[in-house]
């Protein structure tokens, strides 16, 4: 069997820069008050039109084909993780494929949210691992501004997330310990209603508390009302504090499970990359698994939360400062909605 490289990678974030002063005047905060909870100082926002989850991500794979040293008509295969799609349906796949004149090739989308590049890079080690492909596209696009509600009533959740992309290629390779070593994905979806955005959706309401109130009809209009938009519950939502606790555990959990499967410990680590949540966060995982400051990369305070971009744009950018190089131990590792969570070990 094969082992996966990553051949090539590349991001892409809007140009437009939102810092926390920006936002004061659509809401109730403040630089300080933001900064404190989630250690973030500004984030980027695509332009409200022309740019989409797909032309974002569009961009940033150009830069990783063109590093992978291949082309885009070479690709065999898409992943494409995101939780703001370009539409409902379809995907944002094959949207990619059609915007950058790739072949007739499969794309799949994945639903992971925050942990959907790690689940999506599982995916593709997968598919290489067993010859089945050898140029595969896993991205991660979320363009988060075209629906939040920065209004006072929506500042716990609007102030977190920024605009951006991510891509990577791998390729296979039979140099012995290289590559991707091992993925690890779980999930428990006790507490899904914790961090989510209920509507548009076919479950009727039916997991909440508090349930919608539908037009008297037959048959339809249940997808998404007047009042939802109204009332605000067509925004997602978040339990901080349930989520907080939830990944702090869960972090280092799923970074040990990637360090036992390849008898290696926590000072073997030369980069951990975690998908950017929260500083906080990070901060406490990086006390608990006792790791050092050049051990850790973290680039939330300037993106916010990119959801499925933030562990590719994180991993680009802490390689093209040069802090990755070849033979170096990287950690992946994401937690997010469902909940899900993953972590990929990679011999660079």
């Amino acid at each position: 069997m094969f082992q996966s490289k990553i051949a090539g990678i590349g991001y892409y974030v809007p140009k437009n820069v939102y810092t926390n002063q920006d936002l004061t005047r659509f809401m109730d905060t403040s630089d300080e008050w933001i900064q404190e909870r989630t250690g973030i100082k500004e984030r980027r926002y695509a332009d409200r039109i022309g740019e989409t989850t797909t032309t974002m991500a569009v961009e940033a794979s150009k830069i990783a084909i063109e590093r992978a040293n291949t082309t885009a008509e070479e690709i065999d295969f898409i992943i494409f993780a995101t939780l703001s799609p370009d539409y409902y349906f379809p995907g944002c796949g094959v949207l990619l494929q059609r915007e950058m004149g790739m072949k007739e090739v499969g794309a799949l989308d994945i639903r992971n949210q925050c942990s959907g590049f790690i689940y999506a890079l599982s995916v593709a080690d997968q598919f290489i691992k067993t010859g089945m492909y050898k140029n595969i596209l896993v991205v991660g696009s979320e363009k988060h501004s075209f629906a939040l509600d920065y209004s006072t009533r929506g500042r716990s959740v609007s102030v977190i997330f920024g605009d951006g992309a991510g891509a990577v290629v791998l390729q296979p390779t039979t140099e012995a310990g290289k590559g991707i070593l091992s993925t690890h994905l779980h999930s428990d979806g006790a507490d899904a209603e914790k961090l989510a955005m209920y509507y548009p959706g076919a479950s009727g309401g039916i997991w909440l508390d508090e349930k919608p109130k539908w037009p008297e009809q037959e048959l339809g209009g249940m997808l998404m009302t007047a009042e939802m938009l109204e009332n605000g519950t067509a925004f997602p939502v978040m339990d901080g504090q349930a989520v907080f606790k939830k990944a702090v555990v869960k972090f280092p959990e799923v970074i040990g499970e990637a360090l036992t499967k390849n008898n290696l410990t926590t000072q073997d680590i030369t980069l951990l990359v975690p998908h950017q949540a929260n500083l906080r966060i990070s901060q406490f995982i990086q006390k608990t698994l006792k790791l050092n400051d050049h051990q850790v990369f973290n680039n939330i305070q300037k993106y916010g939360n990119t959801t499925a971009a933030s562990v590719p744009i994180a991993l680009c950018e802490a390689w093209e400062a040069g802090k990755i190089k070849e033979g170096d131990l990287i950690c992946l590792a994401a937690f997010g909605a469902g909940f899900t969570w993953g972590s990929a070990l990679i011999r660079w």
